[in-house]
C-alpha cells in the first residue's frame, strides 16, 4: 500500500463578534483574486501552533496566542495527485491589536492585496466554502448566525 505524501499547512481563525480577519491573494496559475484566513507552509522545525502563530505575524502583523485547535483537514493537492495538503486550523485570540497588511513568503511574487474584517456576507460564496472545511462551525457566533440562515437553496449561476 502506498503512503500519502503531505504538504503541511497552519491556518488562523481569528475573530471579533460576527467579522473574521482575512487576507486577500492573488492565484498565482490565473491570476484570480481571493480571500482566505491567515496561514501557510509550517516550517520543518515547527509545530503547527508555532507555524499557525508565525503565518499570523507575518500576514497581519499582530501577535497571537493560540485558543484551541478548531480541525484537521485532508484534501488532495492541487500540486499532484500523489500529493495531500493537511491542514491544521486554530482559533486564535489577538485582543486589541489591529492588524495590517504584512507579508506571505508563499506568495511573494504577487504579495499580499489587503488585510480587512469581514463578515460572512461580504465574504464571496466560492471563498466561504473554504472557511466551512476549516472548522468555522465551530465558533458559537457563526454557528448562531449559520443557523438562523433558513431553508432556501441556493447556488451561484455559471456565466
Amino acid at each position: 500500500m502506498n503512503e500519502k505524501s503531505y504538504i503541511a499547512r497552519a491556518q488562523c481563525i481569528v475573530h471579533r463578534e460576527n467579522r473574521l480577519l482575512m487576507v486577500k491573494l492573488r492565484q498565482r496559475e490565473d491570476g484570480q483574486e481571493f480571500w482566505c484566513i491567515p496561514g501557510g507552509r509550517i516550517g520543518e522545525s515547527e509545530t503547527p501552533a508555532e507555524a499557525a502563530i508565525r503565518e499570523l505575524k507575518e500576514e497581519c502583523g499582530v501577535d497571537g496566542t493560540i485558543v484551541r485547535e478548531i480541525s484537521v483537514i485532508e484534501y488532495l493537492s492541487k500540486e499532484s495527485v500523489h500529493i495531500y495538503d493537511r491542514i491544521y486550523t486554530f482559533l486564535i485570540d489577538i485582543g486589541a491589536q489591529e492588524p495590517r497588511i504584512g507579508t506571505d513568503p508563499d506568495h511573494e511574487e504577487e504579495g499580499l492585496l489587503d488585510v480587512k474584517w469581514l463578515t460572512l456576507a461580504e465574504i464571496p460564496e466560492r471563498d466561504r466554502a473554504f472557511l466551512w472545511a476549516g472548522g468555522l462551525l465551530g465558533i458559537k457566533d457563526f454557528l448562531t448566525e449559520i443557523s438562523s440562515w433558513g431553508d432556501n437553496i441556493s447556488y451561484p449561476k455559471k456565466e
